[in-house]
């Protein structure tokens, strides 16, 4: 049972399941669920490539500054020995270099990344700070500086990790620490602290408003919540497509990945009973001899060459548009342009055959295994679609030319060829493209009509 009484956060990961907790809002979707490793390494992995994109805006940050600092007109005494704008630029674009290289090498630990956000600010308000030493000015001078605003990109940027606690350190850091600089004002020198109600004194002088810097506090501390709160909406957000993506991924590797989308994108979900009628290319293969072959064969070493079979003959069939449909035992049914449309589905469907056919010719499948085998294709409408009952569904085709499809790839053992193709396929692909022969006119078992049927030679 998990204990709903506390709050676990996505990086913390337990030491037992090697699994990780996520934190959602309560009633939420993915309120305490527990997120497999995979999961979570794939969420990690946007977080530290974001990483590198925050590091690169510092550094673009310190380069404003330095083209700012070197347009800018120099008031202070040119005899002065110190200029700390520098130094403070220096300081920041070495420790962004360092956080750089760290993010490249994906070396960033949490406290790590506390420590940028303290730094960043800490660099930033002593830059601020250092204003009234490099322009002779009272304390008070660095107050109106504009580069305040400044903090709000240094919170901003903390989003792009979509973790809400580095946007909420850092904010809370930037309050902080702009509450320093006014009582280093304030208290700076006691007996002139500088302090004025009159706003239009405030705007045309070096005299403080309380109200002013208070209101300054407030906007760095709602725009910190504010953002750390959608942060933490769209953490959820980017939770739930991970595990999506995942899903289709998974789903994918069980039915087409197109069914695979539809099933993710659909209002419905999985259901059955909601087919197309579509026509398509159908492609039908079978292993010859298999039963015999697999009575000689240990288990591990049949399944390990099986499997390198299905590989090697998937990948014609996915290169020219096709899609798996079905694997029953050592045959597999595929389709083309359904559910993938293909308005070129037969031509692709043959190329796809002669292409199976040249890679098994030139493939062992393991000490010496060698498959060899028969397909059968036909073009005509079928009814595709989810077919199961109650949690267990399946993607299919059906019809009478799916049928025939399969029948036409028995009908190579009669005649003694690896490819088998309907009149209905080769009036679907224009002359002259492929080497057929024509093997005649031949009755087949549920059709009323003989059909004719040809072959194609596999180096066409």
């Amino acid at each position: 049972m998990v204990d709903t009484s506390e709050r676990r956060v996505l990086d913390r990961k337990s030491e037992n399941t090697g699994f990780f907790w996520h934190w959602a809002l309560p009633g939420s979707r993915y309120e305490f669920e527990v997120l497999p490793e995979r999961l979570h390494n794939s969420i990690q992995d946007q977080q530290e490539r974001s990483e590198i994109l925050i590091s690169l805006i510092q550094l673009l940050i310190v380069f404003i500054f330095a083209l700012l600092y070197a347009i800018a007109p120099k008031t202070f005494s040119q005899e002065a020995d110190f200029a700390p704008v520098p130094w403070v630029l220096t300081a920041y674009f070495v420790f962004s270099l360092v956080r750089l290289g760290l993010a490249i090498n994906r070396k960033l630990p949490d406290w790590m990344l506390y420590l940028s956000a303290f730094v960043d600010i800490a660099l930033l308000l002593g830059l601020i700070w250092s204003f009234h030493l490099q322009y002779e000015q009272p304390a008070s001078f660095y107050l109106k500086a504009p580069t305040l605003l400044y903090l709000f990109i240094f919170i901003g940027i903390r989003a792009l990790h979509f973790d809400p606690r580095f946007v909420i350190a850092t904010g809370v850091c930037a309050a902080i620490g702009w509450l320093l600089m006014v009582a280093y004002v304030l208290f700076n020198d006691p007996a002139d602290n500088m302090i004025t109600n009159d706003y239009v004194e405030y705007m045309t002088s070096n005299s403080i408003l309380v109200g002013a810097e208070f209101d300054k506090v407030v906007s760095i501390l709602m725009v910190t919540g504010v953002l750390a709160l959608a942060l933490h909406r769209a953490r959820i957000l980017l939770v739930e497509s991970v595990i999506e993506g995942s899903a289709v991924r998974d789903l994918s590797r069980f039915v087409p990945q197109e069914v695979a989308q539809q099933v993710i994108h659909s209002e419905e979900g999985a259901i059955t009973g909601k087919g197309e009628v579509r026509e398509c290319t159908i492609l039908f293969t079978d292993i010859e001899g298999f039963t015999s072959i697999s009575e000689t064969l240990p288990p591990e070493k049949l399944i390990n060459a099986l499997n390198h079979y299905f590989s090697l003959i998937a990948a014609p069939i996915h290169k020219h548009g096709g899609v798996i449909s079905q694997f029953q035992g050592d045959a597999v049914l595929a389709t083309f342009n359904v559910p993938k449309p293909d308005q070129n589905h037969a031509s692709h469907a043959v190329r796809a055959a002669i292409e199976i056919q040249s890679v098994l010719d030139r493939e062992e499948l393991g000490d010496g295994v060698v498959f060899k085998t028969r397909i059968g294709i036909n073009t005509g409408s079928v009814v595709a679609g989810l077919v199961g009952s109650g949690e267990r569904v399946g993607y299919t085709v059906h019809g009478d030319n799916v049928n025939l499809a399969a029948r036409l790839e028995h009908m190579n053992k009669k005649y003694g060829t690896r490819i088998i193709v309907s009149e209905y396929t080769l009036a679907k692909i224009p002359e002259g493209i492929y080497a057929f022969s024509e093997i005649g006119e031949v009755p087949v078992r549920g059709l009323n009509q003989p059909i004719r049927i040809y072959t194609v030679r596999s180096d066409a």
